[in-house]
């Protein structure tokens, strides 16, 4: 009779047993993303245990270590972000997708173990070398579209790497080569699916930029090593009649927070603007964090508006714990807005800008709560000169508010 009853447990272990999916084989991988019928966008992974790998994006590694396994399927969870990637794994090979559920994007993504290269190579040796400044046209050719860019990179033998800089932010680390006079870079990161593909002959450049498989643009570029953006402290101010910021939003304990209370009084307040989803914010948090945390004692405080494009308040709301928990910090995230990340949107929540052009952009307010300085995008570390040079000026510019009476 103990036998009998025994039996059933058995068979139920059993079959979960196998019905769970393979563990995730130790190495490197190559992952790619069918971003059309005929691009794709390929990255490396590393696996080092069933529940870890690191992504690897130039000079960039991220830490992954949310893994589920069930029933026939992989889900892997990068930090922070809402994208994941569901597959089936299968004797050294995954197959499913990049899906982000607010949106409504799903990418379909592949990956084998054991292949190290980034990109296939069609000629061993390049006839192009990209080194240096690229003065950059995004949608030349659309006035409602266009925007300017300055790219950066540095090249050795077929290898590239580097990033494009905008003047709402920067594309963060791209990885590369240069086949012949084709240049392919991509980066992935569990928001951004990148990948940039460009012809380029002596000191001009012409290509394609796509993100993910819901938009693709070309952009044109031309060799300028004096080449420079406009000034990020030019580009969001004030409107005529204003001098301060207002506003009241919900934090994650469901508290209405204002500048006008007790804990910014008498304080220079730092006002991030900026989204859970986004890259660059997420590159910002993290030195706002470190920054704050190494003064707290001093009469400095920050604050972030989150505008997230998740569909209900109660995602909108995790997706911010997650971000205070993944990085650490302590400072408040209030809820701005959900179900839209749209600037115009935005703008409409602070009429007292003159837009909002960019997810992160820094407003810094003195200790009588006006407006000193507005910091449009941000200088992240792949940007290199440029994410020391923002340190330095943001580190001075805060030193000569708290010393003013």
């Amino acid at each position: 009779m103990r036998k009998l009853l025994l039996l059933p447990v058995l068979l139920l272990i059993f079959g979960c047993n196998l019905n769970r999916p393979d563990a995730l084989q130790e190495g490197v991988w190559r992952a790619e993303l069918q971003l059309t019928e005929t691009e794709m966008l390929p990255f490396n992974f590393e696996v080092t245990s069933r529940d870890a790998l690191k992504i690897f994006n130039a000079g960039e590694i991220i830490m992954v270590t949310d893994i589920e396994y069930s029933n026939d399927t992989i889900v892997i969870k990068t930090p922070v972000f809402e994208g994941y990637i569901r597959a089936v794994v299968k004797d050294g090979t995954l197959k499913g997708s990049f899906i982000k559920e607010s949106l409504d994007r799903v990418v379909p993504f592949s990956a084998e173990i054991g292949n190290k290269t980034r990109f296939d190579l069609k000629t061993e040796t390049p006839s192009q070398n990209v080194t240096g400044n690229w003065e950059t046209v995004f949608s030349p050719d659309s006035e409602e579209d266009k925007y300017i860019a300055k790219g950066t990179f540095e090249q050795k033998g077929n290898s590239v790497t580097g990033t494009f800089r905008t003047t709402t932010g920067d594309y963060r680390y791209l990885e590369g080569v240069m086949d012949g006079n084709t240049m392919k870079l991509s980066t992935f990161d569990g928001a951004h699916a990148f990948l940039f593909t460009a012809e380029v002959n002596d000191s001009i450049m012409n290509g394609k930029f796509y993100s993910g498989n819901h938009w693709v643009e070309p952009f044109t570029a031309k060799r300028n090593e004096n080449y420079e953006l406009p000034s990020a402290n030019e580009l969001t101010f004030l409107n005529e009649g204003y001098d301060a910021l207002e506003f009241t939003f919900p934090d994650t304990n469901g508290n209405q927070i204002s500048l006008s209370d007790d804990q910014f009084k008498n304080k220079v307040v730092v006002v991030q603007i900026m989204g859970t989803w986004c890259p660059n914010c997420l590159d910002e948090s993290k030195y706002y964090s470190e920054f704050y945390n190494s003064n707290a004692e001093k009469d400095i405080e920050f604050v972030a508006l989150a505008f997230e494009y998740a569909k209900s308040e109660e995602k909108a709301f995790s997706s911010i714990k997650r971000l205070k928990d993944d990085i650490g910090i302590q400072y408040p995230i209030l809820l701005a807005q959900y179900g839209s990340s749209d600037k115009s949107k935005a703008q409409e929540k602070l009429p007292m800008l003159n837009h909002v052009l960019s997810y992160p952009t820094s407003i810094f307010i003195d200790k009588k709560g006006k407006v000193r300085k507005i910091h449009t995008g941000f200088n992240g570390p792949a940007t290199g000169e440029k994410f020391i040079e923002f340190k330095e000026e943001f580190e001075t510019f805060i030193t000569e508010l708290l010393i003013e009476e």
